[in-house]
């Protein structure tokens, strides 16, 4: 049978008459542009997140952007971060006018090597940005002692990591700002482009908050310039919905996974690495295989949903040649680009479709 990488249909199907009517609700109060709903999901998700303030924005995307903008970044800068990473993590540096300084990752969480990051940072290095990667946090206690000692802002990129822990402690919850995406494929996913900040410091809170309305401070009197990037009235009141359901999504993803890790034990398949202090939300399920291209084949012809993230590593990037990174730098980021595949771990993954995919996976393999 066919498995999807992922079904949102059947996820609508079980939450539609709460959804409808949260849609509804928006559409006859008619407070589109930061309505109520806006401000209930922001205080809740930094209460999730186990921080004082929310602040939603237009995509995960501007998340990061904003934060690293009211943390002081900008033209002449360097913000250090992973070299293995969805583009937005990279981009936004770039666009503020720093630059990026990419880091090499680990071999088994994919995330960024904390053991690395202390060489790399200089002068003009403003901040540290971890991405929690995959839906578990980066080694976090190295990053913030390193972060700490040399006076860096830390601005987490948990776009994949809502609910995420590190030695029980949520994602977002560590720096200067945690940063969240509500894309659709996300564990909570918006019905189109949605984000939030989350932090505990009240003044930068006030900052980001002014930069999401162009800066404006009352409205109309602009003391800074900043973006136009709010999070959709009707996007907040869906994500209501589903962060009801979040917790007992991301555990039904962690159960998909140990199925996978014991199905794919004692084979040519590397499985993902949770380690022991952390809580990994699994919104991707990664294996690495040497014969990618032969197991992805194979997958197609079978038709099991598959998707490669990330292909093509940062210091490889067309747009981040001029920063003068060579392939040889960070070994174990092209090692991860040339084997790395991503396959079905989504809520309503049954499991005899599970059970197709093992086998479709172990067969190719073999």
């Amino acid at each position: 049978m066919a498995v999807p990488l992922l079904d949102l249909k059947r996820q609508y199907a079980t939450i539609k008459d709460k959804t409808d009517a949260a849609v509804l609700k928006v559409l006859e109060h008619c407070k589109f542009i930061l309505g109520p709903e806006v401000k209930e999901l922001e205080d809740k998700i930094a209460a999730l997140s186990g921080v004082g303030f929310g602040i939603g924005v237009a995509s995960g995307t501007d998340a990061l952007l904003l934060a690293l903008h009211a943390a002081g970044v900008g033209p002449g800068d360097e913000v250090v971060t992973s070299n293995f990473s969805f583009f937005a993590s990279a981009g936004v540096v770039s666009r503020l006018g720093a630059r990026p300084v990419f880091i090499d990752i680990e071999p088994d969480t994919y995330n960024i090597d904390p053991k690395l990051i202390e060489k790399a940072v200089t002068k003009k290095t403003k901040a540290i940005m971890p991405v929690h990667l995959f839906g578990q946090l980066a080694d976090m206690d190295p990053i913030m002692e390193l972060a700490r000692a040399r006076k860096l802002a830390v601005i987490e990129d948990a776009a994949q990591a809502i609910g995420a822990e590190y030695k029980g402690k949520r994602a977002g919850s560590f720096g200067e700002f945690g940063c969240f995406s509500f894309y659709p494929s996300k564990n909570l996913g918006g019905a189109g482009d949605g984000g939030m900040i989350v932090t505990n410091d009240k003044s930068r809170y006030d900052f980001a908050e002014i930069l999401r309305v162009h800066g404006a401070h009352p409205k109309y009197f602009h003391k800074v310039i900043g973006y136009n990037s709010r999070l959709s009235t009707i996007q907040a009141a869906i994500l209501l919905v589903k962060l009801e359901y979040l917790d007992a999504w991301s555990e039904k993803r962690r159960v998909h996974a140990k199925i996978y890790d014991a199905a794919f034990r004692g084979t040519a398949i590397k499985t993902p690495v949770a380690k022991n202090y952390s809580y990994h939300i699994y919104n991707q399920y990664t294996i690495a295989a040497e014969n990618r291209e032969d197991l992805m084949a194979g997958l197609k012809e079978k038709g099991i949903g598959h998707e490669i993230y990330y292909p093509v590593p940062f210091n490889r990037q067309e747009c981040f040649k001029a920063l003068g990174y060579k392939p040889h730098d960070f070994p174990v980021s092209e090692k991860a680009a040339a084997q790395v595949v991503s396959i079905p771990i989504y809520p309503e993954l049954t499991s005899a479709e599970q059970e197709e995919v093992i086998e479709a996976v172990k067969s190719i393999s073999a």
